[in-house]
């Protein structure tokens, strides 16, 4: 027999089979060669090891083809996880950072309205008194002004009007 694949051998088989002559009053049963079909079943025999050895390692080549994809998906999916946890928690940091810089903010706000009300009522308290100071001051110059002219002029006391212009 000439070296043919498993395949064509079980359809050699098959049409040895189909095509055999029934043996009379038997019904279905059929004379084939016997040698042929030995022959065939021979050769199926000697390459079945090979075929089951190669569709084994085909079998354990995807496998471990499957497992090595199982296992790199696995470790995308876990860098991918980290990576999300990681940009969730800067994130986080970066929304309780602009929360602390606008609440900083708001305080140096405050404190600078405080400060302003603060300086504000210094300036006016400042000036009043400044005011107060200065109204007294030119009360006591009119008051020594006054008594310069008595003293200065005693009976010009109707040519006041003269004085002051001085």
């Amino acid at each position: 027999m000439n070296e043919h694949g498993i395949e064509e051998l079980i359809g050699i088989l098959y049409e040895m089979v189909q095509d055999a002559k029934n043996v009379p009053f038997s019904g279905d049963k059929c004379s084939i060669e016997r040698e042929k079909v030995l022959d065939l079943l021979d050769e199926i025999s000697n390459q079945l090891p090979g075929e089951l050895k190669q569709a084994k390692t085909i079998v354990e080549s995807r496998s471990e083809l499957i497992t090595n994809a199982k296992r790199e998906a696995e470790g995308i999916l876990k860098s991918a996880q980290i990576q999300a946890r990681q940009l969730v928690a800067q994130e986080a940091i970066y929304q309780e950072a602009k929360n602390q810089a606008n609440e900083m903010v708001r305080a140096a706000q405050d404190k600078i309205k405080e400060l302003k009300q603060i300086t504000n009522d210094y300036v006016d308290d400042a000036l009043r008194t400044t005011e107060e100071a200065v109204a007294q001051s030119l009360a006591e110059i009119r008051d020594s002004r006054a008594k310069f002219r008595a003293l200065v002029n005693p009976q010009a006391k109707g040519n006041s009007a003269i004085i002051e212009d001085v």
